[in-house]
């Protein structure tokens, strides 16, 4: 019995710890003002990030195409809008960013 709860308590915290996780990417997605043209879950400007994941799911190459076009800005892939560039957002957060979305960004 002690082992059953010890189990459930640590995928609670496994669980809580992803949550976390999950949060502070969709937190320096709203500080990069990301969060303004996309969302998780719906298309608001640009397309979902779930959308994003689906499109780009098994393709080897998509973290670094995004990551350049995320730093670059573009258009075409997903509509007429262009996205901005995005010069003034480190490197390192564009690159957390790509892959959160890339996972499928909860």
């Amino acid at each position: 019995m002690k082992l059953v709860i010890a189990s459930a308590l640590v995928a609670v915290g496994i669980l809580s710890s992803a949550s976390a996780f999950a949060s502070k990417e969709k937190d320096l997605a709203t500080k990069s003002a990301c969060m303004a043209c996309h969302a998780v879950d719906k298309k608001l400007v640009g397309p979902a990030y779930q959308d994003v994941a689906k499109k780009y799911a098994g393709d080897k190459t998509a973290e670094a195409k995004l990551v350049e076009k995320v730093k670059k800005g573009g258009s075409g892939v997903w509509g007429p809008i262009p996205m901005p560039p995005n010069a003034a957002v480190k490197d390192e957060d564009i690159k957390t960013l790509v892959k959160w979305v890339l996972a499928g960004a909860k």
